[in-house]
Formats: C-alpha cells, structure tokens, sequence
C-alpha cells in the first residue's frame, strides 16, 4: 500500500518572474487547494544555494507526508515560511547534490520543463503566480 497521495486531479499553474516562467502541475491536496484560492499571487523571490523560494500569503499546516529531501523540480510548500520553495540543486544544508529544504514541507507537484531554469531568477525578482486554464 502507498502513501502517496492518490493523483485523481491536477491543476496547472504558471510561475513567472522577469527573465522567464516555468509551468507546474499540483496535486490535489489540502495545501494545494488553499494556495489556490490565493492565485493569482505576485510575491518577491528569494534564492538560497540552488532554490527559490516565496512567501504565498498562505498558512497551512504540515501534511503527514512532508519531506525535507526531494528531487529537482518538486513544487514545496514551506509551511515554516508560509512560501513556494522551488529547488533544483543543492542548498546550503544539502549533502552531496541532494535538494535539502529547510524544513519538512509539503509536496505539491512538479514542475515541467528544466528546473534548471530557475538559476535565472534573481534574489528580490518579482514573481507572479497564477493558474493556467481553469
């Protein structure tokens, strides 16, 4: 038996910040549904080693899955920092090339496309937040 959380239905989402944008497909959990309800969101981004991170405005708790380690390109929700964190290499706390956050968080999904794109958002760029569809 798993404990992943079933994918029954997903949402899209597009983050853009000055010098380009990446798309993210989320789960449907808790977490998800209450950012959701905050979308569209413009936020100031914030880099620490290789992640980005921004406040959400949003206060959910920790969800009994939430993991600290995960792999480039998941879509976190650091509920310490009530942000977005968007990994895709070390920070640093990581071992190795691992993606270590700061703190368990919460997984929403991942994003499409090269996470390696985020290297081009600058500490203090403005990021916008919004779903795509609907």
């Amino acid at each position: 038996m798993t404990t992943e959380t079933p994918i029954t239905r997903q949402t899209r989402i597009r983050i853009s910040w000055p010098a380009g944008h990446l798309t993210a497909d989320l789960h449907d959990t808790p977490c998800t549904q209450a950012l959701l309800k905050a979308l569209p969101l413009t936020s100031t981004a914030r880099t620490w080693g290789e992640e980005v991170y921004f406040d959400t405005g949003v206060s959910v708790s920790r969800e009994t899955d939430a993991r600290q380690v995960v792999e480039p390109g998941t879509v976190a929700f650091w509920t310490d920092g009530d942000a977005l964190a968007l990994p895709y290499g070390p920070t640093p706390i990581s071992r190795a090339d691992e993606c270590r956050l700061a703190s368990p968080c919460n997984i929403l999904g991942r994003l499409d496309g090269d996470p390696r794109l985020l290297a081009t958002v600058r500490d203090g760029d403005p990021v916008r937040v919004e779903r795509v569809g609907a």
